[in-house]
């Protein structure tokens, strides 16, 4: 070896590779974790949708022992008819579907007429699919949010939120 050569590196590319399966690491951390947040974030929609499912059912209820009849539109349960003297609130504002987040509720017909209950209108498969209150017991079975109906039927007792 000459007084101005440099010596032959044998390990040449290795730091590279170190580097390159670091950032492949990371990216897959960053992947799972990703993926916790939006489990979790779903979990807590599904947790708002029951909440806000049990205020339109309550509300519907109090609309019908007010009335003695269902509600036509979601928008009757803001407040009484203007020419009726007292004006009774069944609901402070109409809440979006927590799944879709918009007020697209697919709105469950009373047999002689008016509005029973809300659903989700969201086609996808909900991930909680067990532990529900005995007033929920048949969302166990269902295969989409929108199989979560929120009614509320005269004479049915139900947990009040």
């Amino acid at each position: 070896m000459g007084s101005g050569e440099r010596p032959r590196r044998s390990a040449g590319g290795f730091t590279y590779l170190g580097v390159l399966a670091l950032v492949v690491l990371i990216g897959i951390m960053l992947a799972a974790a990703g993926e916790v947040t939006a489990t979790a974030a779903r979990r807590e929609r599904e947790a708002q949708l029951i909440w806000v499912g049990h205020e339109y059912r309550a509300a519907i209820g109090r609309y019908w022992r007010h009335a003695r009849a269902y509600p036509q539109t979601l928008q009757q349960l803001l407040g009484s008819a203007p020419d009726d003297p007292v004006q009774v609130r069944y609901l402070r504002s109409l809440y979006p579907d927590p799944i879709t987040n918009a007020l697209d509720w697919v709105l469950v017909p009373a047999t002689n007429g008016g509005i029973m209950g809300v659903a989700s209108s969201s086609k996808r498969a909900p991930l909680k699919t067990a532990n529900f209150d005995e007033a929920e017991k048949d969302f166990a079975n269902a295969s989409t949010y929108g199989d979560w109906q929120f009614t509320f039927v005269p004479g049915v007792r139900r947990r009040t939120p």
